[in-house]
């Protein structure tokens, strides 16, 4: 168990020659490639995305003609029911007779009127069994060619508001699979850095517990010929024990980020990550008013701020069409043959008509109607009010990302500088100690420098390669390749 554990900790600080099976080396924008193609967060947004196209998909099969076929074959009563006589008596006589109906019909949503027109043909025929009471009979009714409209005046038109809303919830959408991608970028972007800070941290640690093994056995030396206090003694042992605690907690804090990692990216197996430091920051500008356009192009917000103000005027539009004066105005034309024979049901067919209005008319609703309208006209100054709010935060937004951006490049470049200097002050330092120039305590004052200036440095490049990802996501633009990064699925 020791030795495997050991050959572990060799493979993480990259000191075997040859990586062992279990261990994936892996850049940045190589864990961004194998997150957005593999994560499972990518197929939840891969499945919410082709759930918004079979819903527009089934609005737009709303405003196209919906034919269907209907029949009734067959339909067989024989039973003893209740009829009326022609002298006006009841009677029960015993019936048996079948029926059977078929019909084509076609039937189309207008959105501009709210309405509907429709279209059919029809068919039925009856047998009438013999009986005591009756000799049994056929006789057809054709329908050849109906037609007839339905049209609600003066009320809530849900088709043209479907209309002009539905769209954008497919746009809106479309746009969100493309932000769901760039946060499964962003986020593996900062597990990746979770395990590179553990890495790196676990070397550092490794080599922490290195020199203060090597300056506790010199300490111990020179306390043996009396060279320094036991007190000193003491505290370069108390370091050599925070150093054992240091990578003990270290190897932990790796363990626990490989983890992370692992899972977010939907790897089952066990795998050791080894994750190499990004390299020189990438040189580009970006400016101000073009990120912001490209936010307003790109993101799903810009879609959405518009969705809502129309949501808005729908729901007045609803309490004015629901609560006021209404009609309906229906009609029908049809032409119809009754005979024994089929072929004379088609013969000189009869027209039919039927036409009448409906209407509706509130008398005394004591203010309900004009409550639901203000209530509505309300919501809609509150819509209103949010929309524009939330807009000049999404630019605001956008504006302090680009600033920010800009500091966090120099921040990298002054945090790397810092570094080195550290590093060879801290080298410096430890030589000095080693021949007896330095007290311990400016060694633990310039290790403490180091360890600072590592942390800061790791830090900055993170915050950097985080704001980068940040503002892809917020943009829905690759500025480091200039490309969109607009996505679509079906």
């Amino acid at each position: 168990m020791k030795k495997y554990f050991f050959v572990v900790l060799l493979a993480l600080s990259g000191n075997l020659a040859q990586a062992q099976p279990d261990t994936l080396r892996m850049g940045l924008e190589e864990v961004v490639r194998m997150a957005q193609t593999g994560a499972p967060d990518v197929q939840i947004a891969e499945t919410a995305v082709r759930n918004g196209f079979w819903r527009y998909q089934s609005f737009l099969a709303d405003y196209r003609p919906q034919i269907s076929f209907g029949a009734t074959l067959p339909n067989l009563n024989r039973s003893i029911q209740t009829i009326t006589l022609p002298n006006g008596s009841d009677a029960f006589i015993d019936r048996a007779l079948m029926s059977n109906l078929a019909n084509l019909s076609l039937e189309q949503d207008v959105a501009l009127t709210g309405g509907s027109i429709f279209a059919q043909t029809a068919l039925e025929r009856i047998d009438i069994f013999e009986t005591d009471n009756n000799p049994g009979s056929t006789s057809y009714l054709s329908t050849p060619f109906a037609i007839g409209f339905q049209q609600p005046l003066f009320q809530f038109n849900a088709l043209k508001w479907a209309k002009e809303i539905q769209p954008l919830v497919y746009e809106e959408a479309q746009r969100a699979f493309s932000e769901d991608l760039e946060d499964v970028a962003y986020n593996a972007a900062l597990l990746f850095f979770d395990v590179l800070v553990a890495q790196l941290n676990l070397e550092a640690a490794q080599r922490d517990k290195r020199d203060a093994d090597t300056l506790l056995v010199i300490s111990r030396g020179r306390f043996d010929v009396g060279r320094i206090a036991e007190t000193e003694l003491l505290q370069i042992e108390l370091s050599a024990m925070n150093a054992d605690a240091s990578l003990a907690a270290s190897r932990l804090d790796l363990q626990t980020s490989t983890e992370a990692l692992r899972n977010f990216l939907g790897i089952q197996e066990a795998v050791y990550f080894e994750p190499a430091t990004p390299g020189e920051i990438p040189v580009f500008d970006i400016d101000a008013d073009q990120a912001l356009s490209l936010a307003r192009q790109n993101r799903s917000e810009s879609v959405g701020f518009e969705r809502k103000l129309r949501e808005a005027d729908r729901e007045v539009a609803r309490a004015k069409g629901t609560t006021g004066p209404s009609a309906d105005i229906n009609g029908y034309f049809a032409l119809s043959q009754t005979a024994n024979m089929f072929g004379d049901a088609y013969v000189d067919p009869l027209d039919q008509e039927r036409l009448n209005i409906r209407l509706n008319v509130p008398i005394a609703d004591w203010g309900k109607a004009r409550s639901r309208i203000e209530i509505a006209r309300s919501n809609q100054e509150l819509t209103q009010l949010q929309v524009q709010q939330n807009r000049v935060n999404f630019e605001q937004e956008i504006l302090i990302k680009v600033q920010q951006f800009s500091l966090l490049r120099n921040q990298v470049d002054l945090a790397l500088r810092a570094y080195d200097v550290a590093r060879r002050q801290l080298e410096i330092t430890r030589q000095r100690y080693r021949i007896g120039k330095i007290a311990i305590a400016d060694l633990n004052i310039s290790i403490g420098q180091e360890a600072s200036a590592r942390a800061a440095y790791v830090s900055a490049l993170r915050n950097f390669w985080l704001a980068y990802y940040d503002l892809r996501r917020l943009t829905l633009y690759d500025f480091d390749n200039q490309q969109s990064l607009k996505r679509t699925r079906e």
